[in-house]
């Protein structure tokens, strides 16, 4: 099947672009680039540009809820193939400002641990076994 577009950026709202940008920099690395208070790209090494965008009145998903102000999406990040990394990677974000939302592994048998950003919007620390 030919594409119709090529895929280019995330676009994320949030009531700061730039703390928010600044967040993600610290999760995934890259930098926060442009100067407009409005609309901030980060270009992050080997993935997707994500873009924070302000939206006056912003109100934070509540996760888990899908009947008022459900996520609406999340990101999936890549935190290393053991539970080593994915606690070392926990203790990072969390220092970073992230919020705890699910962290119950299910004694072994979840991948994944629930968080917020600063601004609300939650995102996933996976465990990915890497062949």
């Amino acid at each position: 099947m030919t594409p119709v577009a090529r895929f280019r950026t995330v676009v994320v709202d949030c009531p700061d672009p730039r703390a928010l940008a600044r967040f993600y920099a610290g999760v995934v690395g890259g930098t926060p680039d442009g100067e407009d208070p409005e609309w901030v790209v980060l270009l992050v090494p080997g993935g997707p540009r994500l873009a924070f965008q302000r939206a006056p009145g912003y109100s934070p998903p509540e996760w888990p809820r899908a009947d008022h102000d459900s996520q609406q999406f999340h990101l999936d990040l890549d935190a290393g193939s053991t539970w080593a990394e994915l606690d070392a990677a926990q203790e990072a974000v969390l220092a970073l400002g992230a919020r705890p939302l699910d962290l119950d592994d299910q004694d072994g048998k979840r991948d994944f641990r629930v968080y917020a950003d600063p601004a609300g919007h939650p995102f996933c620390l996976c465990r990915i076994e890497h062949p």
